[in-house]
């Protein structure tokens, strides 16, 4: 059963730095377009960034640009996401999610598209002193 699993959250000083990774054990994510997502507890779910799944094209939450990098290796089957600079209101839980259905250079962060169709687990993100 295709599955996706996020790893590496963990809990880190503000100004510091990790790097989220998502994959789907046994499948292959190279022919769907992946978007990392973060929900807090009473808020809502919130787009962070997508990478399409053939010409690499990306999207950012605006409030995101130039701390967060997303990038995928089809070598290794998997799509990461690179933090830097985290701030404590970057806490939450850290999905990754999966188009079944994507539209070539085309990705979008929003969730109310309702475009993604396999959601991870998520990892949980903790910034903090």
């Amino acid at each position: 059963q295709f599955q996706l699993a996020e790893s590496g959250g963990e809990s880190v000083q503000p100004g510091g730095s990790l790097r989220l990774s998502c994959e789907a054990p046994g499948f292959s994510l190279n022919y769907y377009t992946i978007g990392w997502f973060r929900q807090v507890p009473g808020k809502e779910r919130e787009g962070v960034s997508c990478i399409t799944y053939r010409d690499l094209g990306t999207n950012y939450a605006d409030s995101l640009k130039g701390r967060f990098t997303i990038s995928r290796s089809n070598d290794k089957n998997a799509v990461y996401l690179q933090m830097s600079n985290l701030k404590p209101e970057d806490t939450g839980v850290y999905y990754c999610a999966a188009e079944g259905n994507p539209v070539p250079g085309i990705c979008s962060v929003d969730v109310s598209q309702g475009r993604y169709d396999y959601w991870g687990q998520g990892t949980q993100v903790t910034v903090s002193s």
